[in-house]
């Protein structure tokens, strides 16, 4: 026997047109009805390294630049060092890092500010993404589910800090802008790194711009140096704090979040202990380098 398709008459499909059409318009209300009412006086800002991404954007972003003929394995190398210092001992040494990120933006130096934010993207994806804090980002997403606003905060590149922004579906970032004329990196720095003092600057200026209540704000470092920042808001918070900012928070009666696993044995390591660490791992560092060149 054979079966016959039957084939739906004009007025059948019209009506079935119909009915697709009104779900999906019902779904979409729906989805509009579920939207959190955006929150015009509240958002949070969240400085990124160790506290919203493990270790220092820029030294990931200085591996990115590095397979990429950017610069030298020495060059690697020497950050190498400033980088296992930051993951061994769990404290932000200014030095260390002010010499890493004004590295990174002297390399930059001769390349076009659309490259730099191209190449960001493949090395979020490359070195960053596997390295954010997954407890920092669920907070991230509070904020934004509650309709609030959300912006990094950071002293590393304004364009690497946006790409990190819009892969994590955030409202925008603040960072340090680099000098360039004619869409061409200088090398140099406007004004300074975003840092300590100049990020509670950076936040006061969008809080006006943007009419929020910094009472009704929060904000979210691991690093002591950022206490303008977390002083300057209603509602702080210490993730991953160093030793100072722990101290503090907890005088404070603000909130302290840690993610990091091994945090106490990391800290009980000796001097010694250290700088072996960081040696090895320079030398695996520079050996792995060469092995792929």
């Amino acid at each position: 026997m054979t079966s016959q398709r039957v084939v739906p008459s004009a007025p059948n499909l019209r009506s079935r047109s119909v009915l697709a059409g009104q779900a999906a318009a019902a779904t979409a209300e729906v989805e509009h009805a579920l939207a959190p009412e955006p929150d015009p006086t509240a958002a949070a800002f969240f400085d990124v390294d160790n506290t919203l991404m493990q270790g220092a954007s820029i030294f990931h972003l200085a591996r990115g630049l590095h397979r990429r003929d950017f610069f030298t394995t020495g060059d690697i190398v020497r950050a190498a060092w400033q980088q296992l210092y930051f993951r061994i001992a769990g404290v932000e040494d200014p030095e260390h890092i002010a010499r890493a990120r004004s590295s990174a933006l002297a390399f930059i130096a001769g390349h076009r500010v659309s490259e730099l934010e191209e190449i960001g993207e493949e090395i979020f994806d490359e070195q960053m993404a596997s390295r954010i804090w997954p407890g920092t980002r669920a907070i991230a997403q509070q904020h934004l589910d509650r309709g609030e606003r959300v912006w990094l905060v950071t002293a590393a590149p304004v364009e690497v800090a946006r790409v990190i922004a819009r892969r994590l579906g955030l409202t925008g970032a603040l960072g340090t802008v680099a000098e360039a004329v004619d869409g061409v990196y200088t090398g140099e720095l406007v004004g300074e790194m975003l840092h300590g003092e100049g990020k509670a600057v950076a936040v006061r200026a969008i809080a006006e711009q943007e009419g929020l209540d910094l009472e009704r704000c929060s904000a979210y470092s691991d690093s002591s140096n950022d206490l303008p920042m977390l002083s300057l808001v209603g509602h702080p918070c210490a993730v991953n704090p160093d030793a100072a900012l722990r101290s503090h928070a907890r005088k404070q009666g603000w909130q302290i979040r840690d993610y990091r696993m091994g945090r106490k044995v990391a800290v009980a390591g000796s001097r010694t202990a250290l700088a072996a660490g960081v040696g090895l791992g320079a030398w695996r560092v520079a050996r792995h380098v060469r092995r792929q060149r």
